[in-house]
């Protein structure tokens, strides 16, 4: 073989190689751009909390230029001025569903907490085609039919027929937390400061759905073990067997990770995004 036909074989070879490193240098930058990408997430928190519980995840999220809605539900936080006994669940559900369409969402990353998960399930079955992807974070997946209720720890039950009996408007809760299971030590006089009592109706009423959450393309459920909790047990089980779903789990975080682990909350909201 000549010289001049092994410079063009080597020439060839090389232009071959620098096209594969073009090729792939331009899939990283474009896998690159994709997740820093400015998205928009819809925080929504559970029982006795309002949007405050977020503040640290919120913040995170939009020193990376991400858009973020954390709003507190009627009657909680620093809405609690509004709690009533007709605050119920289609009350939360349409607090969820009102903020989507009056803010004109579009391509929402939906995040559920705990309670929520009864109402983000409920607010998809109205918005379900402006949410791109889901997160469920130690949070209820409910059937048709099915009550907060049904799913309360015995001293949340006593709780609610004590509101009942006195006729009042909410569920008191969350006025001493003594366990790691909930949240980490640093953080229990100020979740203990914030929380506020939940209104009641909204435990009692029955959702309706009809499929909406599984519809969503990309679905990502967040155990944290920590926090005893059956329904949310089966809920992992039933997402680690369905592929639609990404499931994780963080066993040493309370119930409140969004507190205790606000970086590995962020990372893993953004991964699910």
């Amino acid at each position: 073989m000549t010289k001049s036909g092994i410079s063009r074989r080597r020439m060839l070879c090389s232009a071959s190689a620098g096209g594969l490193l073009v090729a792939t240098a331009s899939g990283a930058i474009r896998t690159a751009r994709a997740q820093s990408a400015r998205k928009t997430f819809v925080l929504v928190s559970g029982s006795f909390c309002g949007g405050w519980i977020w503040r640290r995840v919120a913040d995170r999220l939009e020193q990376g230029g991400h858009k973020v809605f954390a709003p507190s539900l009627t009657g909680l936080g620093e809405r609690s001025h509004l709690l009533t006994k007709d605050v119920n669940l289609d009350t939360h559900i349409a607090d969820v569903v009102n903020l989507i369409q009056w803010e004109s969402l579009e391509n929402v990353r939906l995040v559920a907490w705990s309670y929520a998960g009864f109402v983000c399930s409920g607010a998809l079955e109205n918005i379900g085609d402006r949410v791109s992807s889901v997160v469920w974070l130690d949070a209820f997946i409910p059937a048709d039919g099915q009550r907060v209720a049904d799913f309360a720890a015995d001293g949340v039950r006593k709780s609610i027929q004590a509101a009942l009996d006195k006729g009042e408007a909410g569920v008191r809760g969350l006025t001493k937390i003594s366990t790691a299971a909930i949240v980490a030590e640093p953080d229990r006089a100020f979740a203990e400061s914030k929380a506020t009592p939940h209104p009641v109706g909204t435990y009692l009423q029955q959702i309706k759905v009809s499929g909406a959450l599984q519809k969503v393309s990309k679905k990502t459920y967040i155990r944290l073990p920590k926090f005893p909790q059956p329904a949310f047990d089966k809920a992992l089980a039933d997402c680690k067997s369905d592929k639609s779903w990404t499931a994780f789990e963080l066993p040493d975080v309370g119930h409140m990770a969004m507190l205790d682990a606000p970086e590995r909350v962020s990372e893993l909201i953004l991964q699910a995004a």
